[in-house]
């Protein structure tokens, strides 16, 4: 393989993927990066703006536009946290009124994409990309 060819299949891989969520997210009104916030917010808990930048390996400036986008559809709030400066965030009760739908949303989403792929197949795929993930935020910390 040549070297430029990871970067060059993965982003046009990433850019498909991103493409695809945020169509199949439209008519809900969302977009795959505040799903994302959502879907983090939803399984871990409140965090800071700080945790979630560090999480999803986002830059805060798009990350606070993401917030302020969901704080005004009413899908999430700031609560000031111990520190004054510190904002937390967190789900409001529409958020997480409405997850059942945007989850199934995504969750289709997800099937199409794989369904031409053999199980086994989906299961190595998943696999690999923990692995190399985890490999990869083990470098960036370390």
């Amino acid at each position: 393989m040549n070297s430029h060819e990871l970067f060059h299949t993965l982003h046009q891989l990433s850019r498909h993927l991103t493409n695809t969520l945020n169509e199949a997210l439209k008519p809900l009104g969302l977009y795959g990066s505040q799903w994302a916030v959502i879907y983090v917010l939803k399984t871990k808990g409140t965090l800071t703006q700080k945790e979630l930048c560090d999480y999803l390996f986002v830059e805060a400036p798009p990350m606070t536009r993401t917030i302020q986008r969901l704080v005004k559809q009413g899908y999430v709030r700031q609560v000031t946290g111990k520190d004054k400066r510190e904002k937390l965030i967190e789900l409001t009760d529409l958020a997480l009124t409405l997850f059942p739908e945007w989850e199934s949303t995504v969750f289709e989403t997800n099937q199409s994409l794989l369904k031409h792929l053999p199980e086994t197949t989906q299961e190595e795929l998943f696999h690999l990309q923990k692995s190399w993930l985890q490999q990869l935020l083990l470098r960036h910390f370390s």
